[in-house]
């Protein structure tokens, strides 16, 4: 009787494993979230837009049509976006301090476009009157061609201020999918696993 009550304690031993575990595990895959945001079309689109933005005042400032005060931060900060765009390029290959770096850039992304829409406004508001001096001194046909160019840039820099939103949007998408990725925010979630176990096959 003795040995019988000994075969069921055995039996009901506590530490045989359950039929159903639950644990929490770090998702291996989960760098794989960050090509959800496209990474390779939008940070091409941020070096095509700022390589157009940097030749289009580069064409202006060498015709003297602009202010170079105020152009050298407009080209530092569009250089910023171009070096952003490239990283979001590169940490396709989801190496961990790679995605890290572009997180930081495309912060600093976010604040060289804000930066550019600033200096793009104050540019819109500030053109320069030539055309007083060409109404006075030369024919009307000069001074049509200067309003012309007047209002060519008015529209430029109002274009820059759409491309700069634009650009700063794509920054922010891209330094959110990094932040989710790179761990930088606090530590990495984990996912409930649930396992389950065959009951032993008794003969």
């Amino acid at each position: 009787m003795a040995d019988e009550a000994a075969v069921v304690e055995e039996d009901m031993n506590p530490t045989q494993s359950p039929l159903v575990q639950v644990s929490f595990q770090r998702n291996v895959h989960r760098k794989q979230k960050y090509l959800e945001a496209e990474p390779k079309a939008l940070g091409i689109t941020q070096i095509g837009l700022s390589a157009y933005q940097i030749l289009c005042v580069a064409v202006f400032l060498a015709k003297d049509l602009s202010n170079v005060g105020s152009d050298i931060p407009y080209f530092v900060s569009t250089l910023l976006v171009v070096i952003a765009g490239s990283l979001a390029v590169a940490a396709q290959n989801l190496h961990l301090p790679t995605l890290r770096a572009c997180l930081g850039m495309q912060i600093v992304a976010c604040v060289a476009c804000l930066v550019n829409v600033i200096l793009s406004l104050i540019k819109m508001e500030d053109l320069p009157n030539f055309c007083y001096y060409y109404y006075d001194n030369f024919t009307l046909h000069y001074g049509e061609t200067c309003h012309s160019i007047e209002s060519t840039q008015s529209h430029f820099y109002a274009e820059c201020v759409v491309i700069h939103v634009a650009l700063l949007a794509i920054s922010a998408t891209l330094a959110a999918y990094c932040c989710k990725v790179a761990n930088c925010c606090g530590p990495a979630p984990k996912m409930p696993v649930i396992t389950v176990q065959a009951p032993p096959v008794q003969q």
